[in-house]
């Protein structure tokens, strides 16, 4: 190979948009002629991919295949839930399958790799991109981000209906300062270490076949540069042997974060530190063949990138077929399928969080006579599918008030009002929105955020409701109807109003094509919510960060004076992490270990007995958190290490075990050793991570090294 084919494969372009779809440029056209370029993102469809494909194979020198890549984030064109709610749902059966399918229906449109899933831990709810999360909770996210990989990947990459998966944004882009996405992260080790990076060592150890460089710097070294956490961390330490792709114009930022004079020396840089293809930026195509032939770039650098592109080509089966992703049939077949439509509508229920249901008002009959239906939101077609939709069309989603009215039963009226729209400071809806409540048995109140609110580059100053939402809220509210209030946001929001005055409340995020039918199910009791919160519900802004695994201070906050609390709002969040709430009650009872004492190396049982102590059969999310008592450097209040999502019938009763390794109890110590160390330790089982029982073990011995930080046991 050349130098400018080399440094081809590692360069990757984005399509345009057509009037018949994506395609490439005329330009683009020539570039994959001359063997000089590797991969493009943006461009899918069969017909399409197919055509490129045999111009790269048979009319390029080499006759190297692309690799075609898409952000098949949370569904291709069947759009589930976005990952934030998908989280909720607390069940990587769920995440594999709607990585599954977006996999089928992406590949049968000729695309071979991913960039998901997303496993940026975050405890940033002004950030836009936590929509695009697995939530705050490190064993959580790392427990999705095994389910997503495997889904994506199947069994074998070889099989044309899997996609490379892509392990992103590494690493600490979840934290940035202000809450402003691409902004800075500053952070300890320790933090790195316990928080970021699990979520990432999961991903690796389930074979995701890439992982994407961050826009952040950490510590002062931007992530495309980060020659310690790329080579270092994931490769050397990790063994990790996989692609490493660029973000979005990634290596060029370089110079604007100020490590780099040039373009030149931001893409030698970038390749050094083991970022392998150029997303966009043309640098390692256009720019760094002159570099190498004049030896500022050296040439084992380049080749080592260059196999692993061509490594992932091979494991894609791309030699052995190059067209085996592009068959027009196989496209027509898997898409938006009937099949494809029942497992995202029931991903989407598992993903409704109830957040409040004072007097039962929930579930609503079927015969409630008027039901008013009230705000904009619940007919907004195309927030439904929340951003990063992939290829899914609004004509395809479902209605909150369409499926309303067809839930209904036939003695329901159900009437509709706009009230106001998201970011509206109008409030002439309001008196139609309120006569039309006064004259209903029920108000349904629609409220949140449109779907470009969260996502890249939506960070926000507020979490409250947008617009004169709460306003409108406050209006129906005081015609003395009962009220229900959908939430449907990319971001946890700051309702506390809605929480003190409106009995009924249901998180339901941004869930796909399927949204008004799983919203529906859960209102009229056709299916019993079970969902619970991945991430912290603050009172206000100003709470940010809260989080459930934080330290305890020396002064832990208290109804009393210099202690470590506000003057003017209770320390406490409004919705604590795992918070969720069901048709039915659940009772925990009977916390226990099977032994008292422990070895540092050796493993403890924890079990519980669960018992549905309702009238309804429904879902429990049994939560399993540890503590360690006294440490050589202070740990968390609570981390979670364990959970089970049950069935139970009423009176039925459950016993749930889960056992405790020495990966669970281990932290990093004042050396940077993972350790086991000797001494007490609390475990803590309940529907929440605020709503537990107790129980408590000794460790003894001598510390124990324990390897590494990473997610552990869930299904």
């Amino acid at each position: 190979m050349t130098v400018e084919e080399k440094l081809g494969q590692l360069a990757q372009y984005t399509g345009q948009w057509a009037t018949t779809g994506p395609e490439a440029s005329a330009d683009q056209e020539a570039l994959i002629r001359d063997g000089a370029v590797g991969s493009f993102l943006n461009i899918y469809g069969a017909e399409e991919t197919c055509r490129l494909q045999r111009m790269a194979v048979e009319e390029s020198r080499l006759g190297i295949p692309l690799l075609f890549a898409y952000d098949v984030v949370h569904g291709f064109r069947t759009v589930f839930p976005m990952p934030l709610a998908m989280a909720s749902s607390w069940n990587p059966s769920m995440a594999r399958r709607a990585a599954r399918v977006g996999a089928m229906e992406a590949s049968a449109a000729g695309v071979h790799w991913t960039f998901a899933p997303m496993l940026d831990v975050t405890r940033e709810p002004r950030w836009g991109r936590i929509m695009e999360s697995f939530g705050e909770d490190p064993y959580l996210s790392s427990v999705m981000a095994r389910a997503g990989v495997e889904g994506f990947q199947g069994d074998d990459l070889s099989d044309p209906r899997t996609l490379l998966s892509t392990a992103k944004h590494y690493v600490a882009y979840g934290a940035p300062q202000a809450g402003r996405d691409y902004n800075t992260v500053d952070l300890s080790r320790r933090t790195l270490r316990e928080v970021f990076l699990p979520p990432f060592r999961a991903a690796a150890d389930a074979g995701a076949a890439s992982v994407m460089a961050a826009f952040n710097e950490v510590n002062g070294i931007p992530m495309h540069a980060h020659d310690r956490l790329i080579n270092g961390v994931l490769r050397d330490e990790w063994g990790w042997n996989g692609l490493l792709v660029s973000d979005y114009t990634g290596v060029r930022e370089l110079i604007q974060h100020g490590i780099a004079a040039s373009k030149a020396e931001a893409g030698v840089k970038a390749l050094r530190a083991g970022v392998d293809v150029d997303m966009v930026s043309g640098i390692y195509g256009d720019v760094l063949p002159e570099v190498a032939r004049d030896g500022r770039l050296d040439e084992e650098t380049v080749d080592r990138a260059v196999r692993r592109v061509l490594r992932a080509k091979h494991r894609a089966g791309l030699f052995e077929d190059p067209y085996r992703y592009c068959k027009p049939d196989r496209e027509d077949a898997n898409t938006l399928t009937d099949e494809h439509r029942r497992s995202a509508r029931r991903v989407a229920r598992e993903s409704i969080v109830l957040l409040k249901n004072e007097g039962d008002l929930l579930p609503l009959s079927k015969d409630a006579g008027t039901i008013a239906v009230i705000g904009s939101l619940a007919v907004d077609r195309r927030s439904v599918l929340g951003e990063w939709a992939g290829a899914g069309r609004a004509e395809d989603a479902v209605t909150i008030l369409e499926s309303i009215r067809r839930g209904a039963g036939p003695d329901a009226e159900v009437r509709y009002a706009k009230g106001a729209g998201v970011t509206s400071t109008s409030k002439a809806g309001f008196d139609e929105a309120a006569a039309l409540a006064r004259e209903a048995e029920v108000a349904v109140l629609v409220l949140g955020e449109s779907y470009d609110m969260s996502g890249e580059a939506a960070s926000r100053t507020s979490i409250d409701l947008p617009g004169v939402q709460r306003a409108l809220a406050k209006k129906v509210y005081q015609t003395g109807t009962p009220t229900v209030a959908v939430l449907t946001n990319g971001r946890p929001l700051a309702v506390s109003w809605l929480d003190d005055n409106v009995p009924a409340i249901l998180e339901t995020w941004h869930l796909g094509t399927e949204m008004g039918n799983a919203v529906a199910d859960v209102l009229f009791g056709d299916y019993n919510p079970a969902g619970s919160l991945p991430v912290t519900f603050p009172r206000n802004v100003g709470q940010v960060p809260i989080y459930y695994n934080h330290k305890n201070t020396g002064r832990p906050p208290a109804e009393k004076d210099y202690t470590s609390r506000y003057l003017n709002t209770p320390w406490t969040p409004l919705y604590p992490f795992g918070h969720g709430l069901s048709y039915t009650t659940f009772a925990y009872d009977d916390l226990r270990v099977s032994t008292e004492r422990v070895e540092a190396s050796g493993e403890v049982g924890v079990s519980v007995d669960v018992t549905n102590t309702g009238e309804r059969a429904g879902d429990e999310i049994v939560q399993f958190y540890v503590r360690d008592s006294v440490a050589s450097v202070t740990r968390p209040v609570k981390e979670l290490r364990g959970f089970r999502r049950i069935h139970l019938e009423p009176g039925e009763v459950e016993t749930v075990t889960i056992t405790l390794g020495p990966e669970d109890l281990a932290f990093y110590n004042r050396n940077g050793e993972y350790v086991v160390e000797p001494g007490y330790f609390k475990v803590f089982a309940g529907g929440s991570s605020r709503d537990v029982i107790e129980a408590s073990f000794r460790v003894v011995g001598e510390p124990h090294r324990a390897g590494v930080a990473r997610g552990g046991k869930a299904e």
